[in-house]
């Protein structure tokens, strides 16, 4: 039953070196007076303040994409680094904070992101104390390709690390997934989120789809201005789809510069993963994307997506 499961897992995360390509030099670069807090299109005047919008998770499910389409909002300013204030710098306190954010305008809001407070204990908590409106976003994918896609990100910064399949399970041969690997325990949604709503209404937590940020980016921006109570200005002219990358690249609004694609560790291809294990991650995950399904009111379709295949 997912809720013993969850009460068996709920020890502390541990925390994934990989999580983030944000290094200490970057940030405090970001932080220094006289920088432009990691925003390439920051202006150099106007002032640094808080967020009032986070992209909270999750990791490997299109936060990047979905950063960099917002960030063509000329209404958006956000950092191009992951600061990781709720999870490791929260004792350099707010002014830190507010220090690597780029200048804004009136008028203008700021947004950072960072993957890994989706499963932080103390981020909602830390953010509510901040700022108990905060807008939320977080991008979900199917929690098995997910899972994949961690560990091949993992991969190919270790390449000794043991198989996927070997990772998966506490025992492979009584079938027992090992849920406290973080590849896996970072896609029992449902776990997290009731973590969040002990502080923020739904209303204030948009789940954006990873799979239609790829099929629909368009569709998926459009949720996340009104989300942002922002003028649709992010549309299809600024998507063309890349056949090399297998998603979307996005276009600079003015035509006249080259297209943005994410780069070379995003898109990698995923190693050949043995079938029956597929089946026994979909089988572990159904009743916590259910669970998820209810509680936030949205159907990922995430079995019928696999049935599909």
């Amino acid at each position: 039953a997912p809720g013993e499961v969850i009460a068996a897992q709920s020890g502390a995360f541990e925390r994934d070196p990989q999580e983030s390509s944000t290094t200490d030099e970057e940030l405090s670069r970001a932080a220094s007076p006289g920088t432009r807090g990691g925003s390439s299109t920051t202006p150099d005047y106007g002032e640094k303040r808080l967020p009032q919008a986070l992209i909270i998770g999750v990791k490997k499910g299109g936060t990047r994409a979905l950063l960099e389409a917002i960030r063509a909002h000329p209404d958006v300013r956000a950092v191009g680094t992951e600061p990781h204030f709720f999870d490791r710098n929260y004792e350099k306190g707010l002014e830190w904070y507010r220090n690597v954010m780029p200048k804004t305008l009136d008028g203008q809001i700021t947004m950072e992101k960072t993957p890994s407070y989706f499963v932080t204990n103390e981020a909602p908590r830390r953010i509510h104390s901040m700022a108990k409106d905060t807008k939320l976003i977080v991008v979900v994918r199917n929690p098995v390709t997910r899972a994949i896609s961690d560990y091949t990100q993992t991969l190919s910064k270790k390449p000794e690390i043991p198989t996927f399949e070997v990772l998966a399970f506490k025992n492979r041969t009584l079938g027992l997934i090992d849920a406290s690997w973080s590849a896996i325990r970072i896609g029992i949604y449902a776990l997290h989120l009731e973590n969040w709503l002990q502080y923020f209404p739904l209303s204030q937590i948009l789940f954006v789809s990873g799979e239609r940020l790829i099929t629909d980016p368009a569709g998926e921006m459009a949720k996340v201005q009104d989300f942002l109570g922002l003028k649709r200005i992010v549309t299809e002219k600024h998507f063309y789809f890349n056949k090399t990358k297998g998603f979307p690249c996005l276009k600079k609004p003015e035509d006249s510069s080259a297209p943005r694609c994410l780069g070379k560790s995003k898109g990698r291809t995923h190693p050949k993963i043995d079938p029956d294990v597929i089946h026994r991650l979909r089988k572990f995950y159904k009743p916590f994307n259910a669970m998820f399904y209810q509680m936030t009111g949205q159907d990922f379709q995430w079995e019928q997506e696999e049935s599909d295949k």
